[in-house]
């Protein structure tokens, strides 16, 4: 089976290709002998009825400084695509909203990964609400009344933008810690959206698990470890990548959540687990494929495009 594959993502000259997950699946894809077509957020247009965009043929190989060509531009109508993986990374803002109802027009006789409808659905800290069971306390709210009573009960607690990414804007707050205020000052001026705030989990001194799910299948694990003196584990703001078995506590919630996931067309999805609780759902642009299969797990871009090449059959 051959495909034509566009992939929508940030600019493919700044990506880490040892950490990157769209380039792994770009690798993989090229391997299948597929066709790709790159394109960015801002090259998606629609025109006359039809979504088109500016793409380029585009080859890739694992070396660093050259890792990619490109191809001449051309106007491409996206619904003569086998395949689009929308693989841009937030912010979820209106812009990332627009390319949804865009992509949208041409799903499911293009496959969109994942389905653009519930992309927009399910931005990783409200999706994860549906499972209140497997939160911590959570709380969603612009009341500073409601928050600071949050802080009374629960004393230690983490605030975090709503439709963040990357751990940029989280922060720890202390029983003691008297910034209290001026973080919300803060979230208030930068932010329009309400501010999640989670009771603080010492288990994520541990560290915090990222679970990968393949059409709703578990598919591998990594552990992220925080730095010394860091609230966060991304690996962004220097979280330490460790191998991980998953807990049986990993197992049942994959397979609490799995099924909703596969219902929805969320084919890649990433989750964040801290001691027992789940705390994030990863929808949009995830990540981990790459230290996952470093660390001697599953190759998950074998495993997605397995399932892509399924539902294409």
């Amino acid at each position: 089976m051959k495909l034509t594959v566009a992939i929508q993502m940030d600019p493919i000259e700044a990506i880490n290709i040892t950490a990157d997950s769209t380039f792994a699946l770009a690798l993989e894809a090229q391997a299948r002998g597929h066709d790709l077509l790159y394109y960015g957020p801002k090259q998606l247009s629609f025109r006359e009825g039809a979504v088109v965009a500016t793409v380029r043929p585009l080859s890739v190989r694992p070396v660093k400084g050259d890792h990619f060509t490109l191809g001449e531009p051309s106007r491409y109508d996206l619904s003569q695509a086998d395949v689009v993986l929308m693989r841009q990374d937030p912010p979820f803002d209106m812009g990332y909203i627009t390319a949804t109802h865009l992509l949208e027009r041409i799903h499911p006789k293009t496959l969109v990964v994942n389905d653009p409808a519930h992309v927009r659905n399910a931005p990783e800290k409200l999706f994860v609400t549906l499972f209140k069971d497997l939160m911590p306390p959570t709380l969603i709210s612009s009341d500073p009344g409601e928050i600071r009573a949050f802080r009374a009960e629960h004393q230690d607690i983490i605030l975090k933008p709503l439709f963040g990414n990357g751990g940029a804007g989280v922060f720890r707050v202390k029983p003691d810690d008297e910034n209290l205020g001026s973080l919300l000052e803060m979230f208030t001026t930068f932010y329009r959206e309400p501010i999640m705030v989670q009771r603080y989990l010492p288990e994520v001194r541990k560290g915090d698990k990222r679970i990968i799910l393949v059409d709703g299948e578990f598919a591998g694990a990594i552990n992220r470890v925080p730095a010394a003196g860091e609230a966060r584990s991304n690996m962004h703001v220097g979280g330490r990548p460790e191998p991980v078995e998953p807990s049986k506590r990993d197992l049942e919630i994959c397979a609490a959540i799995g099924p909703e996931l596969k219902a929805r067309g969320l084919i890649f999805t990433g989750i964040d687990v801290i001691g027992d609780y789940l705390t994030e759902i990863n929808v949009t642009s995830p990540t981990g494929l790459q230290e996952i299969k470093r660390f001697g797990g599953p190759d998950g871009a074998k495993l997605i495009w397995d399932a892509i090449e399924k539902k294409r059959s």
